[in-house]
């Protein structure tokens, strides 16, 4: 059999005669890790745990990446307990979308001691207003946290709606100096483009079950009939609002003349409204931060504010494109046909059936 030790031991015949044979050699392998191996292994160890520590203790800075993803703001960069700001931007169309989204992050997150909502809006749909009010009303409620108010350029009509989910805390809207709000009315916007049609020769011959199926129609005039109808349901949509209104503001719930002298759908500066119970200070958004911390019993030195923006994604940022899931342009038929629908607002604008849908969301 061939010997495979490239470095045999001689036998003793083989040796030269009086010459003993070599001791016989002992090798030792180290460990993989040397001598501190078992150090080694018992620091990574412990390093695993620690991680694993700290993931568990501030995980509330990672989010899902189709959900809202949470962004230091102010205050106490490492605190656990977080005053949570919730921000409407632009015109409000439907509820149920990146608003919701915020709101939903807030009840899902314990850490959350309070919410600051930042009103940037004109306002919106009766139904959109109302569902992110409804929504803002169940998270205090269910949670029993402060909510305090900080309003941007404008806070109008429906962002004012919004607005009232504070309830009747004292010292909670906030109102920058140069902000526009109030405008608390109504309105369903009506073109009469008949007169225009007819010069190119063409007629509304639309097939309806009853005589107030095309009621709202740009194609033709609208008849007495329709406008005492539609007339109702602003009327209706008033009274809500108004009612909306005195439950956030106690004033104006003991004194309704007072609400009726600013119910006209004016948009008031921030100093009138002031002066007019519609706001309770004049004020940044660092001034509501630190008043949701006093609410909430707080110190700002252990507390963090944090906010949320929009997932996005590499193409999406890679082309500069706008999608509806993160709030870049895009080309959307729904919105288009969403804006030929005859709907009541609680908005203040000029134009209100050609807003974009894509902000407030």
């Amino acid at each position: 059999m061939a010997n495979d030790d490239p470095n045999p031991t001689p036998s003793p015949s083989a040796l030269p005669r009086g010459r003993k044979p070599p001791p016989p050699q002992i090798i030792i392998h180290e460990s993989t890790f040397g001598r501190m191996g078992k150090l080694l292994i018992v620091a990574l160890g412990i390093a695993v745990l620690v991680i694993f520590g700290l993931v568990a203790n501030y995980r509330s800075y990672f989010s899902a990446a189709d959900q809202p993803q949470e962004k230091y703001h102010s205050l106490a960069h490492y605190a656990s307990q977080k005053i949570a700001i919730i921000d409407i931007e632009g015109a409000i169309m439907e509820g149920d979308g990146f608003v919701k989204k915020q709101i939903d992050a807030v009840k899902d997150d314990p850490s959350v001691v309070a919410v600051v909502l930042r009103i940037n809006s004109p306002g919106g749909t009766v139904t959109g207003s109302n569902f992110i009010y409804h929504y803002l009303r169940q998270l205090v409620e269910a949670r029993k946290m402060p909510l305090v108010v900080s309003m941007g350029s404008i806070c109008a009509s429906g962002g004012y709606y919004i607005a009232m989910a504070v309830g009747d805390e004292k010292d909670v809207l906030y109102a920058e100096p140069t902000t526009w709000t109030g405008s608390i009315g109504v309105v369903i916007p009506h073109y009469d483009l008949s007169g225009l049609l007819g010069l190119w020769s063409v007629k509304d011959d639309s097939l309806v079950s009853g005589p107030l199926k095309t009621m709202g129609s740009p194609t033709k005039p609208m008849t007495e009939q329709e406008r005492k109808v539609l007339q109702t349901l602003v009327n209706d949509s008033f009274a809500g609002f108004k009612d909306i209104v005195a439950s956030g503001r106690p004033k104006f719930k003991a004194d309704p003349a007072a609400l009726d002298a600013v119910a006209t759908g004016q948009v008031f500066t921030a100093q009138q409204a002031l002066d007019r119970g519609l706001v309770d200070k004049l004020g940044f958004i660092e001034d509501a931060v630190n008043r949701a911390a006093e609410l909430a019993n707080v110190s700002t030195d252990n507390v963090r504010c944090v906010k949320y923006e929009k997932p996005t994604t590499f193409v999406g940022e890679l082309l500069g494109v706008r999608t509806s899931s993160t709030g870049r342009y895009a080309i959307d038929p729904a919105a288009l046909v969403d804006l030929a629908t005859p709907r009541a607002y609680y908005l203040w604008t000029m134009f209100p059936s050609v807003l974009s849908s894509s902000r407030a969301d």
